[in-house]
């Protein structure tokens, strides 16, 4: 364990979180979960999780293998339904009837798969399933210049769109599934494992992203084994452990140390 687990705070240029996100207890949350319960079998995967997100804040959600991550972010995104408990949106209480419900409610998720198709083009996957056309005809200029508007929006630079993707960098692949979801124009932002198979230089670019889509509005949860991806753009994180989320911390009254003793379940609060 390092000597000093404060976080070290990004320099110029590097990508950082917001100083400190205040004012979150005043303010409407983009979402809130309330009492969630879900069980398969005879597994309880969820056991009366309580969060809220707020607009324009990135909340890490953190914890060991099977703590309920990934359960709790498909329920927010309509994946699956909740046996018990409340969701709201903005105040109001929801129930989606599936992911595209929830997609119609502003929230996105961009899977560790990406969902990206590798033999496709740069501008075919940002517009595939919604194409533009012409007539009868796909309009692959206004798509294009589409294309390059909403990549320049959040500085993403890719030379030639019409490159396929398996010809991308892993960086690459997960900025375009990133603006994909970004340009549906969401509410929230789920993203899972976003930096997990990337070098330095590209996990460096897409934190900088991370922050460039907060700092629009965006509310974004991200999922992540990389603790210190979380000192670098997260706002607040909670903490999951066999299905309840045992704790929650401001990112600037917590460091490694803390958070490594509540993922591994030696400390709760």
């Amino acid at each position: 364990m390092m000597s000093d687990n404060r976080p070290v705070h990004a320099g110029a240029g590097e990508a950082q979180a917001s100083p400190h996100f205040s004012g979150s207890s005043a303010r409407t949350p983009a979402v809130s979960l309330r009492g969630i319960r879900k069980t398969f079998g005879s597994h309880q995967a969820l056991r009366g999780v309580d969060l809220d997100l707020f607009p324009g804040e990135c909340l890490g959600l953190v914890g060991d293998n099977a703590a309920g991550k990934s359960t709790l972010t498909k329920i927010i995104s309509g994946t699956y339904l909740p046996d018990e408990g409340t969701i709201l949106l903005n105040g109001e209480e929801v129930r989606f009837s599936g992911p595209a419900d929830a997609r119609d409610r502003n929230i996105e998720m961009v899977f560790q798969d990406l969902s990206l198709c590798d033999h496709i083009d740069v501008v075919g996957n940002l517009f595939l399933g919604r194409e533009l056309t012409r007539g009868p005809f796909l309009d692959r200029r206004k798509m294009m210049s589409e294309a390059r508007r909403m990549l320049d929006a959040l500085e993403i630079r890719i030379p030639r769109l019409s490159a396929k993707v398996e010809k991308l960098s892993g960086g690459q692949r997960q900025a375009i599934a990133i603006a994909r979801a970004a340009s549906f124009n969401p509410k929230v932002l789920i993203m899972d494992e976003p930096t997990s198979a990337l070098a330095v230089a590209e996990v460096e670019a897409v934190l900088s992203l991370i922050n460039r889509v907060k700092a629009k509005g965006v509310s974004v949860v991200l999922i992540t084994h990389r603790l210190q991806d979380l000192f670098r753009v997260c706002d607040r994180i909670a903490v999951m452990y066999e299905g309840t989320k045992v704790a929650e911390r401001d990112i600037a009254k917590t460091n490694l140390e803390d958070l490594v003793k509540l993922i591994v379940g030696g400390e709760r609060h």
